[in-house]
């Protein structure tokens, strides 16, 4: 498998193949990580880090990832860079792009890391847009496939706002791997309707589903994995809050929810998560609305089912993975 020079800049782009061979490539890294064994494989390297949005595991992610690969690092903060402020995308990717070997972006709209990806001349990676969140979703897969063994043939449950990057992710790989994806929350917040048609045919051809419901108890029901986000993503007014914890609260990751999903099931969250009140902004939102959680109750987040921080700690290694298969494997 070869996926030297490309961009990493959504799933729709990989073939079942290349995101399993990128899942299996996490898993090796990890395991060397694990066993104290070097993998310098581009020391005098560089690459730059973009970041319009902040971040704890993006960034966390790839500074390591990087540093265990020997390479060096260059973190760009929201005011850090003159990004399609006082210099175009356009510009900023062929500057970079002499630079660095490759340069990630986590910001807003799809069309920027499109646009540097366009120009740069070397891969770009996608660590976050409004639209998808693809590295992520290799840490979830690598998570899952750890608990279970396998991915096909398992029954993954969104709860939440479907409408965008983690939805949009989640129902991407889901499709191509072959796990039955259920979007169950309400129908303002399903998925657009091009998506859904696109990952149906790729869903019909690797044997899964694609479902969109309101219904909690069948849409949950001997689910594998029970997965949730924030309602309300950076950047958003808070206007929408109170929107939003009216129409999905009736949607929140509960015990009776992973009761009925079956004592097999786990819960994955791609974090941070508002589940108590020791937050900023979940002690305010918590004495604003009277509430002491919000997508997911402390109880499950903190229960035996939970696997959030073995997802959290994946990220570091499906990000390394990427690198090594866009930089290029060393000669074995």
């Amino acid at each position: 498998m070869n996926l030297k020079g490309r961009n990493f800049l959504t799933l729709k782009d990989f073939t079942p193949e290349e995101i399993t061979y990128m899942i299996d490539l996490a898993a090796d890294l990890k395991a060397k990580k694990k066993a104290g064994e070097l993998h310098e494989y581009y020391r005098g390297k560089n690459i730059a880090l973009i970041f319009e949005k902040t971040s704890t595991r993006t960034r966390c992610s790839f500074e390591v990832a990087a540093h265990d690969l020997g390479m060096g690092s260059t973190y760009l903060d929201p005011t850090g860079s003159q990004i399609g402020k006082k210099e175009s995308i356009a510009d900023t990717a062929r500057v970079l792009g002499r630079m660095y070997e490759g340069i990630e972006y986590r910001g807003f709209g799809q069309d920027i890391v499109e646009e540097l990806a366009k120009h740069a001349g070397v891969p770009v990676w996608n660590g976050l847009t409004n639209e998808y969140h693809p590295t992520q979703m290799l840490a979830d897969m690598l998570t899952v496939r750890e608990h279970f063994g396998k991915l096909k043939g398992l029954k993954l449950v969104y709860m939440g706002d479907a409408r965008y990057n983690m939805g949009n992710s989640l129902m991407v790989v889901c499709s191509k791997l072959g796990l039955d994806f259920v979007a169950c929350t309400n129908k303002k917040y399903f998925p657009n309707d091009e998506l859904v048609a696109q990952c149906q045919q790729w869903a019909k051809e690797a044997g899964s589903t694609i479902t969109l419901t309101e219904d909690v108890e069948a849409g949950t029901k001997d689910a594998d994995i029970i997965y949730t986000d924030v309602w309300v993503s950076m950047g958003e007014p808070d206007e929408v809050w109170t929107e939003r914890i009216h129409d999905l609260t009736p949607y929140k990751v509960t015990k009776h929810v992973m009761e009925n999903a079956g004592e097999k099931a786990i819960f994955l969250h791609c974090l941070p998560a508002f589940h108590d009140l020791k937050t900023k902004i979940g002690k305010e939102m918590g004495e604003r609305f009277n509430l002491t959680d919000m997508e997911v109750t402390d109880e499950v987040f903190e229960s035996p089912q939970s696997k959030v921080f073995d997802e959290a700690e994946n990220r570091m290694h499906t990000i390394k993975a990427v690198i090594v298969a866009t930089l290029g494997e060393p000669e074995k």
